[in-house]
C-alpha cells in the first residue's frame, strides 16, 4: 500500500461545491467591502480614556476578551492607546478580567 502519487481515482475537475448562485447562468457582482475608518480619529472623535467604560466596552468581546483592530477597524496607534486604556480599567476594577 503506497501512500505517495498515484491514489486511482476519479480526481477530474468538478469537486462538487459549486458556488455560481442560483440564477440562470448569470455573472455575480463581487463582494462590496466598505473602506473602514478608525472611530478615534478625525474631528469629534472620542479621546481614549480608561475611565469612559461605556466608550471601552464596544471594544470588548461579551467574553472579556479585547477585539482586535482587523475587526473594529481601530487605527493600529490608537489600538494600542486602547489596549492600555483597556487593561487599567481592568485593573482598577472598573471593567471585568473575564465574563462568565
Amino acid at each position: 500500500m503506497s501512500y505517495g502519487g498515484d491514489r486511482g481515482g476519479d480526481r477530474g475537475g468538478d469537486r462538487g461545491g459549486d458556488r455560481s448562485g442560483g440564477a440562470a447562468g448569470g455573472q455575480r457582482r463581487p463582494f462590496f467591502r466598505r473602506k473602514k475608518t478608525c472611530p478615534f480619529s478625525g474631528a469629534n472623535a472620542p479621546k481614549i480614556d480608561y475611565k469612559d467604560v461605556k466608550l471601552l466596552q464596544r471594544f470588548i468581546s461579551e467574553r472579556g476578551k479585547i477585539v482586535p483592530s482587523r475587526i473594529t477597524a481601530v487605527s493600529t496607534s490608537k489600538q494600542r492607546l486602547l489596549a492600555n486604556a483597556i487593561k487599567r480599567a481592568r485593573f482598577m476594577a472598573l471593567l471585568p478580567y473575564v465574563v462568565k
